[in-house]
């Protein structure tokens, strides 16, 4: 036996898995969503585990604060500031050359999804909004491909896997899981909550890819390291015969280009505004509370304004932001999910 052929032996010799669901895995395609801390670490995974293609999709590039949680990245990718994808698949490659590694730098919207879903057989939720995790919910319904939801910030995390047909959707479970506020960049984060995300996601996933499915978790699972807690929720209920992503006369609506979050130009005031794709009403005093540390907080009731990044960001009530300081819309949808998920 060769050094090669003796591979992945360790994970073989686990009985669950064996030879015969190392091939599965050899044989399978991923697609993980988001390349930051846990995208880094659900490749980095999947591809000493002998994935046999892998697709990695990010936006943004490598920056010094990545670097105490993002495991895959250097100083020299920070300094050069390196897409995230490129600096992913040039470490994941150098892991293991036998792996097809494709790496895509792009914001994910519904044109890129429906293009990125061909042959793959399970997603991993590695992004820091709600409005691609939608995205990727919808899409994983109308294709019938599994995917498994993961967050984290400060010491908080929770994970559950989503497989169409049989368990509810992200859409089922929207009055359970709160959507957007804190964030990375607004409550921080501790390394060791990203990495028992990570080992969550991938072990569902191999559960799936190895046609273990009876011993996928059915519960929405969640904990705070900091605070000595876990739970483990029950959700087979939660399953509405009347969700517009998975009921029975589902209709996808965040494949719906007019349900997507909606930017624009404002003309002459070098600002662009955003109006999510969920309604939803903000707390702008706890609002004003997180993000008091990043920067000048204003408030007067109707909106709140932060000042940041020499950027000025306006939050209404009802959601909408404002971006003052730019013309270009991605700049400021990262900046709008930077700071406020």
């Amino acid at each position: 036996m060769t050094f090669v052929d003796d591979r992945y032996s360790r994970q073989e010799l686990f009985a669950p898995i064996g030879k015969e669901g190392q091939s599965k895995i050899s044989n399978s395609h991923a697609l993980i969503i988001g390349a930051g801390a846990l995208g880094t670490g659900l490749a980095e995974s999947l591809v000493r585990a002998g994935i046999g293609k892998l697709t990695i999709v990010d936006r943004d590039y490598v920056e010094w604060s990545n670097l105490q949680r993002q495991q895959l990245y250097s100083e020299q990718d920070a300094l050069g500031r390196i897409p995230k994808a490129i600096a992913a698949k040039e470490r994941l490659l150098s892991i293991n050359s036998s792996v097809k590694v494709t790496a895509y730098v792009m914001d994910v919207t519904i044109t890129e999804m429906e293009q990125l879903l061909e042959g793959v057989d399970i997603i991993l939720d590695a992004t820091d909004n709600f409005d691609t995790r939608l995205l990727i919910n919808d899409a994983s319904q109308k294709e019938g491909i599994p995917w498994i939801y993961g967050a984290c910030v400060g010491s908080y995390g929770l994970s559950f896997t989503i497989i169409p047909g049989e368990t509810p959707c992200l859409q089922c479970l929207l009055e359970t899981i709160p959507l957007g506020g804190a964030t990375c960049d607004t409550a921080g984060i501790i390394s060791p909550a990203v990495q028992v995300v990570v080992a969550h996601q991938t072990t569902e996933a191999f559960k799936l890819l190895t046609g273990n499915k009876k011993a996928v978790r059915g519960t929405l699972y969640s904990f705070d390291l900091w605070e000595n807690h876990f739970s483990s929720i029950q959700i087979e209920k939660m399953k509405k015969d009347d969700c517009p992503s998975c009921g029975k006369e589902p209709s996808y609506p965040y494949l719906d280009k007019g349900n997507a979050t909606k930017t624009a130009v404002l003309c002459g005031r070098n600002t662009v505004q955003i109006r999510p794709s969920v309604n939803k009403t903000i707390d702008l005093v706890k609002l004003a509370e997180g993000l008091a540390v990043l920067g000048n907080v204003s408030s007067n009731g109707y909106l709140l304004s932060l000042t940041v990044e020499e950027k000025r960001i306006v939050i209404f009530q009802d959601g909408r932001v404002l971006v003052h300081g730019t013309k270009e819309i991605a700049e400021a949808k990262r900046i709008y999910h930077q700071y406020l998920g």
